[in-house]
């Protein structure tokens, strides 16, 4: 697709590029961040800080093209998704009518837990569908694991090709059909030991006093105590309400760390994007298990023949791990 068709678009365009050199990297991008320049469009760059500084160097004057810091990123991406549309609404009302993104998401080859990323990947069709956001997800292909790539060419529209335009990408699926059909995510290595807790059909209430007994033995900071305390109450919740009986609650706690998995015999939400966007209709569930995916630090949705499975998983601030915050009462 040409340069000149693309500048008239004012949808979302979402574009992977994957690289095998620093100088292909600096070829993918720089053009792309150079035309948002001269075009006067909100341009951004949301890079590792090696990536970053390749491109600055490619580019020399950066005038006009805004490099956030790395450090800033959100690792969490249902806190992505809601401070992102802030961020395009504001550039929205401001009458920009395309703002362009190169931005990398945290994936295995960088340390993260990919699973939820995947969907992320293929929750942003759906969710920046109202803004002209044009974004380039950057992929270095030296680091990410096939499973990954496999996953980009199923969540991304469109490719950049050797010539940095934009092409087709034959393999992108449906968001919805991409969510509903992953398989399960694998299992943390916690759950084959005793778990600390096992209920079932557990009330909220003690649900809530599970999570703060087990809680007080891993975290030692109140904050996370507390978030933990309000996930599992939201999760049982909506699985007692929601969901088809019994309701099976378990914990395994480590150093810092504590899992927890919500199971049931439902099927899960109907809404495939539920988790990483709001929702207002009550009747779904929708809206605590998005408030739940606001804190924590990982969390998976795992539908099978038997029922439905939500695992979250908490770990200590820095703080806390450092023994800087005050042990819960």
């Amino acid at each position: 697709m040409s340069a000149e068709v693309l500048a008239k678009r004012r949808d979302h365009i979402h574009q992977a590029a994957l690289y095998q050199s620093d100088d292909e990297l600096v070829t993918l991008v720089a053009p792309f961040l150079e035309h948002g320049r001269h075009g006067h469009e909100p341009t951004l760059v949301v890079l590792n800080r090696r990536a970053a500084g390749l491109i600055r160097q490619a580019l020399g004057d950066t005038t006009g093209i805004t490099f956030l810091d790395p450090g800033d990123r959100h690792h969490n991406p249902a806190v992505a998704i809601r401070s992102n549309r802030e961020i395009l609404a504001a550039h929205t009302a401001n009458g920009a009518s395309r703002i362009r993104v190169v931005g990398e998401v945290p994936q295995l080859g960088l340390g993260a837990e990919w699973e939820w990323w995947a969907r992320y990947e293929a929750t942003i069709n759906h969710a920046y569908a109202e803004f002209p956001l044009w974004n380039i997800c950057p992929y270095d292909v030296r680091i990410t694991p096939e499973t990954v790539l496999d996953d980009v060419a199923r969540t991304h529209p469109h490719l950049t090709g050797s010539d940095g335009l934009q092409v087709p990408n034959p393999r992108y699926e449906d968001p919805a059909a991409f969510l509903t059909g992953r398989s399960p995510a694998e299992s943390d290595p916690l759950e084959a030991t005793m778990p600390a807790v096992d209920l079932v059909d557990p009330s909220a209430a003690a649900a809530r006093r599970a999570a703060r007994d087990v809680g007080r033995r891993a975290l030692s900071d109140r904050t996370r105590l507390d978030d933990l305390v309000m996930a599992v109450n939201e999760t049982v919740t909506n699985a007692l309400v929601h969901g088809r009986p019994p309701v099976r609650l378990r914990f395994w706690a480590a150093s810092h760390r504590v899992l927890v998995a919500i199971s049931d015999h439902g099927h899960g939400p109907a809404d495939p994007f539920a988790g990483l966007l709001p929702t207002t209709e009550t009747a779904t569930g929708g809206l605590g298990l998005w408030l739940t995916h606001q804190i924590c630090n990982h969390i998976t949705l795992d539908r099978k023949s038997d029922g439905f499975t939500v695992r979250l998983k908490f770990e200590a601030t820095e703080a806390g791990r450092n023994g800087h915050e005050p042990r819960p009462a």
